[in-house]
């Protein structure tokens, strides 16, 4: 029992000093981690939203995006949660009768509605993008193009978002929203890495775009667009062609064919087999072609088909200007275009049309896609028919030609090689996102893609909890070492149980 005395009058522990201090010790490392874990720790993920319409020539669709709420303007990644093809054709297509414009938007926008949550309704922005399909109609008849305009203004206000407006695009924005896209998309702008060039290809135009070590601008300043993101600048080349997308080439194709006025057009770049009565007046009905139509032809001609894929590339050939170039160098129509660079992606019709022709492939040599695309085109019309019912037949019928076009512009109007013909790949998406101008012109307008790099926290919130919670017990260590003179005088006074 006195040894049992003994022993506790000599542990300073057993002090009534000693033990409030240790508690407080305890209290104070408790109360410290537990701010640090409070005020740190990840809080519950909140989103906001956007909505881009892009009306195109040949129809709109509806994509929703969304990023964390809390680093908007900083780090938060943009995605893609949903997308809506509105039922119809593009918006230029009601130019005789705009109130339908807006009306066929309702579908869609009635989607959005529902997928937004209620509460991000009033804050979350609705921009339209209108492309060449507008600019066309807008080159043709102003006033018709306002009033599709006020049409589908009048449509959109009518939703709870918040509406931001509706504008024609012009092909260098789209061009250089579409390659802000597919880097955004690919991590590249924010990594610094080598960019990817953009190629677009729509129903009227078509959009190529790139950054090139020997283009600094100073060549053909109007095809160069600065861009400083993540504390890099890039100094893009951008052109877009209208009239030559792929619609549009067809009808320049077509035209080109049909000069003498015709009562029948035997056409290379269709199936052997296929016939179908067309009408004159609707084929020149566009700002591409209409000076070019026939005096005194018939109201009517027959299109047949003869599948001949080298025919139908010398035709397509017709429609673009090799020969003009005043300029070091060029693509076509005496358009500057610096030396090609880096990996390219093309996306929209190119991923369309060169997916159902299961060439999307471009590891697979030049010359044996366009042996692919010869046999394809050759096929008589009922088998191709046969093998495709489901298909509308417009668009089946087309599929010849675009492909040929695809490859002609690619190959002679863009200049790529049989080397770098493998540097494109063709996509749809990128990351769950759809690739197109559409988040790029949202990223633009929100300010979602900062001009300098971020600041990025030294250590992750796990990191900084560890080290917070071994500087305080640290901290109480030194503490209690500290009061070591005073353990002596406090066993002078034992307390004998």
């Amino acid at each position: 029992m006195s040894a049992q005395r003994e022993m506790k009058e000599k542990n300073p522990w057993h002090t009534p000093v000693a033990i409030i201090i240790t508690v407080i010790g305890v209290i104070a490392i408790v109360a410290l981690v537990t701010v640090a874990v409070l005020q740190n720790r990840p809080l519950p993920q909140k989103y906001k939203y956007g909505i881009v319409l892009d009306a195109g020539s040949s129809h709109t669709a509806l994509y929703i995006y969304e990023w964390p709420a809390e680093k908007d303007n900083n780090t938060g990644r943009v995605e893609q949660t949903h997308s809506c093809k509105v039922t119809g054709p593009g918006i230029s297509s009601y130019a005789s009768d705009p109130l339908k414009a807006g009306e066929s938007l309702r579908e869609c926008m009635q989607e959005a509605e529902q997928l937004v949550p209620g509460k991000r309704h009033h804050e979350t922005p609705l921009y339209l993008g209108a492309t060449a399909g507008m600019r066309l109609l807008n080159m043709e008849n102003s006033v018709a193009s306002d009033k599709v305009f006020q049409a589908v203004e009048e449509a959109l206000k009518k939703f709870p978002f918040s509406y931001q407006g509706a504008r024609i695009l012009s092909g260098q924005e789209e061009g250089s929203f579409g390659w802000v896209t597919v880097n955004y998309l690919d991590d590249r702008l924010k990594q610094g890495l080598e960019t990817t060039g953009a190629l677009d290809l729509g129903g009227a135009s078509t959009q190529i775009s790139f950054v090139s070590d020997n283009y600094n601008g100073s060549e053909s300043p109007r095809n160069s667009v600065t861009f400083r993101l993540y504390g890099n600048d890039y100094n893009l080349y951008t052109h877009s062609f209208l009239c030559y997308g792929k619609d549009q080439a067809l009808r320049m194709t077509l035209a080109h064919q049909s000069q003498a006025g015709p009562g029948t057009v035997l056409d290379p770049c269709f199936h052997p087999g296929y016939t179908v009565t067309k009408n004159y007046s609707v084929l020149y009905d566009s700002p591409c072609v209409s000076d070019r139509k026939p005096q005194g032809a018939p109201a009517t001609f027959i299109h047949s088909g003869n599948g001949n894929f080298l025919e139908c590339q010398k035709n397509i050939k017709s429609i673009f200007d090799f020969n003009s170039c005043k300029y070091s160098r060029c693509s076509f129509n005496g358009v500057f275009q610096p030396l090609l660079q880096g990996p390219f992606g093309a996306f929209s019709a190119y991923y369309f049309v060169m997916n159902f022709l299961n060439l999307t492939n471009t590891s697979i040599p030049l010359d044996t896609v366009k042996e692919k695309l010869k046999d394809y085109c050759a096929t008589p019309w009922n088998q191709i028919r046969q093998q495709h019912p489901n298909i509308k037949l417009k668009y089946l019928a087309e599929y010849c030609f675009a492909g040929t076009y695809i490859l002609t512009l690619l190959t002679e109007g863009y200049n790529f090689t049989s080397e770098s013909y493998s540097d494109i790949k063709f996509i749809k998406e990128i990351k769950g996102s759809d690739a197109g101008w559409t988040l790029g012109y949202m990223l633009n307008l929100t300010n979602m893609i900062p001009a300098e790099a971020p600041d990025s926290p030294p250590l992750p919130h796990a990191g900084y909890v560890s080290i917070v919670t071994i500087i305080a017990v640290l901290i109480f260590i030194l503490f209690i070492l500290s009061l070591r003179p005073l353990w002596p005088r406090c066993s002078k006074h034992p307390q004998i149980v």
